[in-house]
């Protein structure tokens, strides 16, 4: 017979057990929303231990135009927190989040101090100082003779305007009055920005519930130890190829370009919801003969039909790329996971 001593014994040691659990016993963890995976994967992050955040948008799906299913809508809604890259990617959600999340703590990461910026492209054939030189973090984006009609007409719901001038996002940060218009918003495929975002996010966690800071802190700080790894891999993977002339479908990769050095000669498409019209890829044909293009990379989401069209008659090679990372498990570890697939991608197709 088990005495009453023992059991209250025995109950003691659970308790203690329980106790040293993680999270036992800390306040509730603040309820986060995130827009796109390799945002959810810096939040995951910088929350392991502790909890989760939420996806609100399908892996997959393009972020310009989103309808939420009733569960994201929901999440959205009970979010303490939403961490989002910021209109000029997601448009529709500065709405949601107006209706839905009005008393949520909002983190717009293209607002984040320290933020790197380039601005939005829309020639269809990149100059050579735009993927050399100073990795082209202060290019000019002059025009390269494109044809000013087509260009216009295939503007994207991205909603910038006709001025595309340098944006010196590191100076006079505080005002945020100024207008984003011409801000590529792919800014998390530059390491450096996402090293840079998941103190930003553990920042605002922090405010939310300061009991956890200390390791929301140490979390950020280890992921900052992950990206500062993985962009010396990368750095010496692509190095090689800096030199080798590629397209993409889409210009979404200006960010990954400059920070390793890349040498992009064009974009089909001016962006993933615009069809490229007849006198830009005519210029694109022209730009893969004179540049010598080795490679185009597509998406998993276009037709490769388009793709194989623009490199008629010539030797360069195809590959498909994602800078979401769609078909990858979600959860901290997908940003890594996504930017070396990336990068493997990019280094076997222009060294084949």
């Amino acid at each position: 017979m088990i005495s009453l001593r023992s059991s209250l014994f025995e109950l003691a040691l659970v308790g203690a057990l329980i106790g040293a659990l993680p999270g036992a016993g800390r306040a509730e963890v603040p309820a986060v929303a995130t827009d796109i995976p390799p945002v959810h994967a810096l939040a995951a992050r910088v929350m392991e231990g502790l909890s989760a955040p939420a996806l609100i948008m399908q892996p997959g799906a393009s972020p310009h135009g989103y309808s939420m299913r009733p569960s994201e809508a929901a999440a959205l809604a009970s979010a303490d927190i939403v961490i989002w890259t910021g209109p000029a990617l997601t448009p529709w959600l500065e709405g949601a989040i107006g209706t839905l999340a009005t008393d949520a703590v909002t983190l717009e990461l293209l607002e984040a101090d320290g933020t790197h910026l380039l601005t939005f492209r829309t020639e269809a054939a990149f100059g050579a100082q735009e993927g050399d030189g100073d990795h082209g973090h202060d290019d000019d984006h002059e025009d390269h003779g494109h044809d000013e009609h087509d260009e216009h007409d295939e503007h994207d719901e991205h909603g910038h305007d006709e001025d595309h001038g340098e944006h010196d996002h590191d100076d006079d940060h505080g005002d945020h009055d100024h207008d984003h218009a011409g801000v590529d918003p792919h800014a998390w495929l530059d390491p450096d920005n996402a090293a840079l975002w998941l103190v930003a996010i553990a920042d605002a966690l922090s405010r939310v519930d300061p009991e956890n800071a200390a390791i929301y802190a140490a979390n950020a700080a280890a992921g900052q130890a992950e990206i500062a790894a993985l962009n010396t891999g990368i750095a010496a993977l692509l190095a090689p190829v800096q030199d080798v002339p590629f397209i993409v479908f889409h210009d979404a990769y200006q960010y990954f370009e400059a920070r390793f050095g890349l040498t992009s000669a064009g974009a089909i498409a001016l962006s993933d919801a615009t069809a490229p019209g007849p006198a830009r890829l005519a210029r694109i044909r022209a730009t893969v003969a004179e540049r010598g293009v080795r490679c185009a990379f597509s998406e998993p989401q276009f037709d490769a039909g388009l793709v194989a069209t623009v490199l008629e008659g010539t030797d360069a090679g195809t590959a498909v790329i994602d800078p979401l990372g769609a078909a990858l498990p979600l959860g901290g570890g997908h940003y890594a996971e996504m930017m070396r697939g990336l990068a493997r991608s990019v280094a076997d197709c222009l060294g084949g």
